[in-house]
């Protein structure tokens, strides 16, 4: 039972942990980027700068010791690495050349073609509860931030790209963890350095074609430099959380519960920016809040179903030890056989 609540505490931790440096970073990235604040759009580049951080802080912990470096393939690791840096640079296609509405209707869209993708990669199925739930979240969002919804062929492909890159990249944070045994800040240390040397070379690249304007000519002030700083250590908090999240939970977690994060900047935004926060965005919260209570209410269904079910299960050890025990006679038909897994 103590065992159970530490498991809780610290699942809890992971999640406060991703939406506090998460909402953190939209927060002080809004004042770096904006025309009102310190104009530093380059979005690309300084994702490079995160990943270099990231980076430094995988190195550092691996040499104290504090963190074990284990065998990942490095084609896996790249191959990884260049979905991640694809998903990031489609995002900022796909804001760039997209309305802000139909922006936020390609993110929402990521939970049903998570749901989609696992179900064809891991034949994974969902009960009736957790669908449900997915349509309130789904529903409540867009209500509260979808606004004005305009298409564009260019648009349209760089948002299709996002989706199933993001989609993707989340699904196989996951995969890579279970199959190699390895820990979240691990698989992190591993990739960090390979997405920041590719977004660091690229990036100015990309930024130029976004923006038409050469990094080289911004003028860094201490105030954005101390912005940029910043940025990249609740970068690193939100990196290690993500990785942390999808590794306890799933990626379609990830993505329902991760909506809070939306709530939370419509909310801040008024707060500390003077957004406008209509009946419309309150009701569509509201919504989206009781679809995230009714996903873990369901989640937490499942998990107490699986393990109704595993309890009244024997494993192929203790079939064994019951025919040793019985002279080779078989247990009843009706005693169910469990996976020895």
């Amino acid at each position: 039972m103590d065992s159970e609540k530490k498991s809780a505490v610290s699942d809890v931790g992971a999640w406060g942990m991703n939406v506090v440096s998460s909402v953190g970073i939209i927060m002080v990235n809004k004042q770096l980027m904006s025309s009102s604040g310190y104009a530093f759009s380059f979005a690309t580049t300084l994702t490079g700068f995160h990943f270099a951080v990231t980076a430094l802080v995988g190195m550092v912990s691996n040499a104290t010791g504090y963190s074990a470096a284990k065998h990942v393939p490095m084609w896996e690791l790249l191959w990884f690495s260049i979905v991640a840096n694809t998903s990031i640079t489609a995002m900022n296609l796909s804001l760039m050349l997209n309305s802000v509405g139909f922006y936020q209707i390609s993110k929402l869209s990521m939970i049903p073609v998570v749901c989609v993708m696992e179900w064809i990669l891991h034949n994974k199925h969902y009960s009736k509860e957790v669908k449900i739930s997915v349509v309130f979240v789904i529903i409540g969002v867009a209500v509260c931030t979808v606004t004005d919804v305009k298409v564009n062929a260019k648009g349209f492909l760089c948002a299709c790209v996002a989706v199933l890159s993001t989609s993707f990249q989340q699904i196989s944070i996951g995969s890579l963890q279970k199959k190699y045994s390895i820990g979240s800040f691990e698989l992190l240390s591993k990739t960090a350095p390979i997405q920041a040397i590719s977004l660091l070379i690229l990036g100015p690249f990309i930024d130029y074609y976004l923006n038409d304007i050469l990094i080289t000519t911004y003028k860094l002030s201490t105030g954005a430099t101390l912005f940029i700083l910043l940025s990249c250590s609740l970068a690193v908090f939100c990196n290690v959380s993500q990785y942390l999240c999808i590794g306890r939970f799933s990626a379609v977690s990830f993505q329902v519960l991760g909506h809070m994060k939306t709530v939370c900047v419509l909310i801040l935004g008024w707060i500390l920016f003077d957004s406008a926060l209509t009946f419309k965005n309150i009701s569509g919260m509201a919504v989206a809040v009781v679809g995230m209570i009714i996903y873990s209410w369901a989640v937490e269904l499942e998990k107490a179903a699986k393990h109704h079910a595993a309890k009244h299960s024997l494993t192929e050890e203790e079939i064994r030890l019951l025919k040793d025990s019985a002279g080779g006679i078989l247990p009843p038909k009706d005693v169910e056989l469990g996976d020895s897994k």
